[in-house]
């Protein structure tokens, strides 16, 4: 059926007329806080903190050297592997050490062979003495040879005594000589995990200068992180203050900690350590202006193994902390009259914006802690949004 000329007609000019009522509805409505570039108000947990970076190390290690000199003949561990206090872990070619025991040996056999032939003079001579008394008793000698007879027994005694404290010289070589022996072959320790291995076998190692350094065991629980702070922010770094750190392979990973101990002066560099005078913080700045560094020590716990020598790390040291607090971007507020004040531009609904005075607390650099003047859910005004107009 048709409709009426008339009825599409109406329903055309209706048609063109919703645009018109549209556009007009648009221009008389406010605008509302969609065409401003705001963030909100909201609830949550605000630390500050100072960040550094840090290096970890085991807390306990040791380095193996070898106090006797010889070629390595057996290495008996590799990097990676764990040992137990009393594993054997290196062993050096012996037949020096041994060579020189034995020929100890010899030494203190011919001292004793020569005591034995002395204690035979001696008792001669204690018999001739003897003899010069009982003849001296009976007018029978001369007293010339009594005191001859008495002189050959104190030599004789002496020798004796010469002769002993040889052998007593020479057994306490001889000791020096068997743990020389000993040396050349090196155990563990203490129990731990071989981090690193600086001889091969077949190396020629001479201990007479300095102490060759064969390898070194670590216990990698717990480990220490070496934070370098800068003195700008050491101040604020105290013994016993909480702290915690990230590294690049844990991803969001948190492991927490408290403050050992600071180093009360920063490490000086290893080109400096031979030289004498200054102090390593004055000549760290010297010529350079670079910032000084303080290390401050950090130990946690490592059972899992997660964690690895020189791993990189970033600290943070928590001065102060606030749980389930309103919380508001610093970028959304502008500095007030007051230390503690700053003000913020609140968004109603209807675009309507509201100059307000914040109290603030607690910072971590990029939200700050809100203590008065805001409420959960505010809008605040950080920006035109685009297209908004003049």
């Amino acid at each position: 059926m048709k409709r009426p000329r008339h009825t599409r007609r109406a329903l055309l000019v209706a048609l063109c007329l919703i645009p018109v009522i549209a556009v007009a509805a648009w221009q008389i409505l406010p605008p509302g806080r969609d065409q401003f570039a705001t963030v909100q108000v909201t609830r949550g947990d605000i630390e500050s903190s100072v960040t550094a970076l840090g290096t970890l190390q085991p807390r306990r290690y040791v380095d193996v050297g070898a106090q006797a000199s010889g070629q390595i003949h057996k290495i008996h561990v590799e990097v990676g592997d764990v040992v137990k206090e009393g594993d054997l872990l290196v062993e050096i070619d012996p037949s020096t050490q041994q060579a020189k025991l034995d020929a100890g040996r010899f030494s203190i056999d011919n001292l004793k062979a020569q005591l034995q032939e002395q204690k035979a003079q001696h008792e001669l001579a204690r018999q001739k003495f003897q003899r010069q008394q009982n003849l001296a008793a009976g007018g029978a000698t001369r007293a010339e040879d009594v005191q001859t007879a008495q002189a050959e027994l104190r030599a004789t005694q002496a020798r004796m005594d010469m002769f002993q404290a040889q052998i007593r010289q020479a057994q306490a070589s001889l000791r020096s000589d068997q743990a020389e022996l000993g040396y050349t072959r090196i155990y563990a320790p203490m129990n731990g995990t071989v981090v690193a291995l600086d001889a091969r076998e077949g190396q020629t190692l001479n201990a007479q200068q300095q102490t060759p350094l064969i390898l070194r065991i670590a216990k990698l629980s717990p480990m220490t992180v070496w934070a370098e702070v800068s003195e700008a922010d050491i101040g604020h770094v105290k013994p016993g203050m909480n702290a915690w750190f990230t590294t690049l392979s844990g991803g969001t990973r948190r492991w927490s900690s408290t403050v050992r101990q600071i180093l009360p002066i920063p490490p000086k560099p290893l080109d400096q350590t031979s030289q004498g005078g200054g102090s390593p913080a004055s000549s760290s700045k010297s010529g350079t202006g670079r910032v000084v560094l303080y290390t401050v020590l950090l130990d946690v716990d490592n059972t899992d193994n997660a964690l690895m020598a020189e791993m990189t790390t970033q600290v943070f040291f928590v001065s102060d902390q606030a749980k389930n607090v309103l919380t508001a971007p610093i970028a959304a507020l502008q500095g007030g009259p007051q230390a503690d004040t700053q003000t913020a531009q609140v968004v109603a609904k209807n675009g309507a914006i509201q100059q307000r005075t914040v109290r603030t607390g607690i910072s971590d650099r990029l939200n700050v802690q809100i203590l008065d003047g805001l409420d959960e859910g505010d809008h605040l005004l950080i920006g035109p949004a685009d297209g908004s107009g003049g």
